[in-house]
């Protein structure tokens, strides 16, 4: 064996479940792994596996609640879940008549029509997939395949995965084994992650920078280039995070290969001094990525190539092949080439590589990702394409090249829930589109607003002068928005990390498609790319143009079961309810439920944690809220450096109390003092308002800021309780979204002489039937033209539809 390093040798615990959840015979072994999975192994040879492999880390998930009944020739299992039948010894695949002829795992749902069988090869059609190595590259179907399904059963075979030995390094398995995994969960997917994660390994959390802006444009910068760039996101003060270097970092034209995709060596016309640059980079808070792909293998003229090519015995200036199941191969590859890289102050590696071995795909991003997370002063992050089994291991996922255009703008919300069928939350997609298509400003907003509320944001533009990736070059109107959402991005992050948090801990994904929970949706075009973003909010969103006479896009969304409030606006809608409404260009429709509690920072802070917060409080109902801060660089959380803060509100509609108290991990961690704007959104000034801190009254600012009631407070200790209590009568306001407001808004807009919208207002809000309003706008054809009239017959036919 090679010795790879420390940072590679996999967890070697957990491998085998209790005695009693495993059945074994001559050529057969199941394991019930817990109420929803069972491995099914079957190996002429008698050979079975107990080592971790690419998928399964873990098999003793815990206790399991099942019954068996068996004879020689048969065997029944019975949990909660499922009943598997099995003929003793018999090859799991049946008959071409009767596929399930041998083993046969039936779904045990009280749900109508979802007592269906599962059979070894069964095609599963209705399973939605998840699986990716990119939009951009075309797999086969097997290996898309997600646990979500509607029939409520999923399988992933690890038959001919690499197992990983006990330094980290790979091995066959064994000849002729069959290895299958059967999630059987009926309409609980959430548990189904759950214990998929258990099996697979947890979610890991990236470091809290990688949930800011990102930003990559295929253009060969320079230093004076890259410089010039973070300038102008300072004066437009839009933040960034992240700038990541595409291909012409390195050298791509030499020895007569050109456009190079590999490469490890700064091009030194274009960098003299690369760790001067970068150092200007981390004094602005912001970390640097290089594009790198290994599978290209290793060339002549790179600056460590002959130590490379004289320890692995290459000769002749040849191009070393690159393998990433070769543990030798690997190690050259981060201690000759990368940790140099790392110690110019390169943070994080974009690894674009793609091939058609999946195994290949799996090793290389275990091995970076291993690799990056070696030090405990440093959390790992890599950027690279899908790895087929168990990708949601290896933050971030590129989710692939994809052109510039409204039909890739409505896939993305669909991917995003595509990617949560495998477990995937980190997952990006270019900002903007990548390629191709026509430069439209609405068209960039709207990517934009979706991907502001997206859990990765990452610019990213091909090559091309006429590319408008950056905000400053559009007109002053799509450069105000764009900058609007991008700093809301960041207002965010206190919400987004502490969901991202908890979405390691429990497998619940950060965006969770809306027919998880409305399977209904999945077939309707108009809801199935709705998704909750965490556990507050809710985004329904906008895929199409606006219309022009309007000026708005004309959106449809449902709204699920309770009370829901626009985040932006505040209005009130009453759920399980479909809904028509028009959208500006600078609006966009996501609503947080009656209890919501959003935590945000107030200012832009790239070096650390926020000393300023705001949180938002949305009526309606009790709720608790907990806050999750630690370091955001270091692995130091995983023992205990961290801190959770609960935020506590206690409703009734003319008292209510906000308790924030610290709630578990240790001091130290965030700022010891925090400024505190408590908003309580839809509210009046409340009458009696008593603040304190332990038991003591403190001093605090209240206001009115258009339909809001702010309570604001400085120099709070992070350790200790707050208390903010509100009396009054009739304090919060019942803002109800009603279509004519809309409707007004649009008459209020359009270009057209006052005493015609006063006359058109009186028909449109008038108690007349329909088809009486119909008739007079008609005869307003001359006055108004055909496309208002147009126009306003169309809002007559939302308004009947309401």
């Amino acid at each position: 064996m090679y010795p790879i390093g420390d940072q590679f040798k996999p967890e070697y615990d957990r491998l085998v479940p209790d005695t009693k959840c495993i059945i074994t015979g001559k050529v057969f072994r199941i394991s019930i792994l817990s109420n929803k999975i069972i491995r099914l192994e079957y190996n002429t040879n008698g050979v079975f596996v107990d080592r971790p492999t690419m998928f399964a880390k873990r098999r003793n998930l815990g206790n399991v609640d099942f019954s068996i009944k068996q004879d020689n020739n048969y065997l029944e299992v019975t949990s909660k879940y499922f009943i598997l039948s099995y003929i003793k010894e018999q090859p799991f695949v049946g008959t071409a008549t009767d596929p399930a002829r041998n083993l046969r795992i039936t779904l045990n749902s009280h749900v109508k029509d979802r007592r269906k069988d599962w059979f070894y090869l069964n095609p599963e059609v209705r399973n939605m997939n998840g699986n990716l190595i990119g939009i951009d590259v075309s797999i086969p179907k097997q290996l898309e395949r997600g646990l979500f399904s509607l029939d409520g059963f999923a399988s992933i075979d690890d038959s001919n995965n690499m197992l990983i030995l006990e330094d980290g390094t790979l091995s066959k398995p064994p000849e002729g084994h069959y290895d299958i995994y059967v999630f059987m969960y009926d309409i609980d997917i959430n548990q189904c992650l759950f214990d998929y994660f258990k099996l697979t390994g947890s979610p890991v959390l990236p470091p809290r920078y990688a949930f800011g802006n990102w930003w990559s444009r295929n253009i060969s910068y320079n230093e004076k280039d890259a410089v010039a760039t973070i300038r102008n996101f300072e004066k437009n003060e839009i933040p960034i995070s992240v700038f990541l270097f595409d291909n012409d970092w390195h050298y791509r034209n030499v020895g007569g290969h050109e456009s190079l995709k590999c490469g490890y060596t700064f091009n030194q016309t274009l960098f003299k001094d690369p760790k001067a640059l970068i150092d200007k980079f981390h004094d602005k808070g912001i970390r640097v990525g290089l594009t790198i792909n290994p599978m290209g293998g290793i060339f002549p003229h790179e600056r460590f190539y002959k130590q490379a090519a004289e320890y692995l015995g290459v000769s002749d200036n040849q191009i070393i092949l690159f393998d990433p199941t070769n543990p030798k191969l690997m190690d050259v590859l981060f201690k000759v080439f990368l940790h140099p890289l790392e110690s110019v102050g390169v943070d994080l590696f974009w690894n674009d590589s793609i091939d058609s071995n999946p195994i290949n795909m799996w090793a290389l991003n275990n091995y970076l990702f291993l690799d990056s997370n070696r030090s405990v002063e440093k959390r790992g992050l890599i950027l690279s394409r899908g790895s087929v089994y168990a990708p949601h291991l290896f933050p971030v996922v590129y989710g692939g090249s994809s052109e510039v255009s409204w039909d890739d703008l409505r896939m993305m919300p669909f991917r995003y829930c595509n990617a949560s069928n495998a477990g995937i939350s980190f997952i990006s997609f270019d900002v903007g589109g990548n390629h191709g298509g026509i430069e439209d400003g609405e068209l960039y907003i709207r990517y934009i607003e979706l991907s502001c509320f997206s859990p990765i944001l990452r610019f990213h533009g091909a090559r091309g002068q006429y590319y408008k990736r950056e905000p400053w070059l559009w007109d002053i109107e799509t450069l105000s928005m764009a900058k609007k959402y991008l700093q809301l991005r960041y207002r965010l992050i206190p919400y987004i990390y502490s969901e991202a948090y908890n979405y390691t801990k429990t497998g619940v994904p950060l965006v969770q498609p809306f027919y998880y929970n409305y399977m209904w949706t999945y077939d309707d075009t108009l809801y199935r790319c709705q998704y909750y973003f965490g556990s507050q909010l809710l985004v329904c969103p906008i895929l199409d143009k606006m219309d022009p006479i309007m000026n708005r896009t004309i959106h449809r969304f449902f709204m699920p079961d309770g009370i829901w409030y626009d985040f932006i606006t505040g209005k009130k809608f009453p759920g399980n309810k479909k809904y028509i409404s028009f959208f500006k260009e600078e609006d966009y429709p996501v609503f947080a439920h009656a209890g919501s509690i959003i935590p945000l920072s107030i200012k832009d802070n790239n070096k650390g944690l926020p000393t300023d917060l705001e949180i938002q409080i949305f009526p309606g109902l009790s709720n608790t809220y907990v806050l999750y801060e630690d370091d955001g660089v270091s692995r130091s959380y995983k023992d205990g450096y961290f801190l959770k803060t609960s935020i506590d509100y206690n409703y009734l509609r003319n008292n209510y109390t906000l308790i924030i108290r610290s709630l578990e991990g240790k001091s130290g961690i965030i700022p010891a003092v925090i400024n505190y704007k408590i908003v309580f959104r839809n509210t009046k000034q409340a009458d009696n308002v008593g603040v304190y801190f332990n038991s003591e009254h403190i001093d605090y600012e209240s206001y009115i800021d258009d339909t809001d009631f702010v309570v604001e407070v400085n120099d709070v200790s992070t350790i200790g309780q707050l208390t903010i209590n509100c009396k009054g009568k009739d304090i919060e306001i019942d803002a109800v979204r009603l279509i004519n407001d809309d409707v007004n808004s649009i008459l209020m807009d359009i270009v057209m002489p006052t005493y015609t919208k006063e006359l058109i207002s009186q028909i449109m809000f008038s108690n007349e039937e329909i088809n009486q309003k119909r008739v007079k706008i008609r005869k307003m054809k001359k006055q108004i033209g055909k496309e208002n009239m147009n126009l306003f017959l169309r809002l007559l036919d939302y308004i009947n539809e309401v």
